[in-house]
């Protein structure tokens, strides 16, 4: 069993707030639990976060994380002409491969037009992180779509939020391979007027992620990188998909 455990790398709250909260005290923290978990993860920065805080981007890195893009501007790819959602993805590329080698992709609000998956293979992205079981046409477990492995968000990050009593019957139900994310500015907290972002944030979500991961661990699961997802699809030959035409 497979546990993906990923983090969006973005300002807080988008697009209802434009302050960095999260990546200056929720990201450290963060970190600090995944150290002390001893357990890898996947961070999905935005572009343009990168270039603002690239300290940032190399903590993550020497911790030894996976480095992912977020898109440049988390616009939403699906509300924008191709090209320029095209253009987004590219750039965030360009970007955050300075840093280091980036193999995943995650596009804001996990919207994702099919038109790009041929961009991402054109640049070398081996996994998209873009679905959600729980949005249309919910999706279950791992896919090969243009070439690109695509792995679902198990459950909306607000899952994470709830307390502990009426979290872990819901993570009793989780399938073999799933995936959980978080969002730094949730560690940190935020004020808002819609309960459906603040509610649950702020330091008190370590300790409710950190009974996710250990509860998710002692039932068998195994951490993993997103980049390591399609080392689960057994003997497809992926260096073939990646060529154009493959299948």
């Amino acid at each position: 069993m497979a546990l993906f455990l990923s983090s969006d790398v973005e300002q807080d709250a988008p697009p209802y707030m434009n302050t960095e909260r999260g990546i200056v005290e929720g990201l450290p923290r963060l970190l600090e639990l995944l150290d002390e978990l001893k357990v890898r993860a996947t961070f999905f920065v935005v572009g343009r976060v990168a270039e603002r805080h690239p300290r940032a981007v190399y903590n993550i890195i020497e911790r030894g994380h996976e480095l992912g893009s977020h898109g440049y501007a988390h616009v939403r790819l699906d509300r924008v002409p191709l090209r320029e959602a095209e253009d987004d993805v590219r750039r965030s590329l360009r970007v955050l491969r300075d840093f280091s080698e980036v193999k995943s992709f995650r596009a804001p609000n996990l919207k994702l037009p099919r038109q790009l998956l041929p961009v991402l293979r054109e640049e070398g992205v081996s996994v998209d992180a873009s679905l959600a079981s729980y949005k249309p046409p919910f999706p279950r477990g791992l896919t090969v779509e243009g070439g690109v492995v695509r792995v679902p968000a198990t459950v909306t990050s607000s899952v994470l939020r709830v307390p502990w009593a009426l979290q872990r019957p819901l993570l009793a139900l989780m399938p073999r391979v799933t995936t959980l994310f978080v969002h730094p500015w949730e560690v940190s907290g935020v004020v808002h007027w819609r309960p459906d972002i603040w509610v649950g944030t702020g330091p008190r979500l370590l300790g409710l992620l950190r009974n996710a991961v250990s509860y998710m661990v002692r039932r068998g699961y195994r951490p993993m990188t997103m980049s390591e997802a399609p080392s689960l699809l057994g003997n497809i030959n992926f260096r073939a998909l990646a060529q154009p035409g493959g299948r």
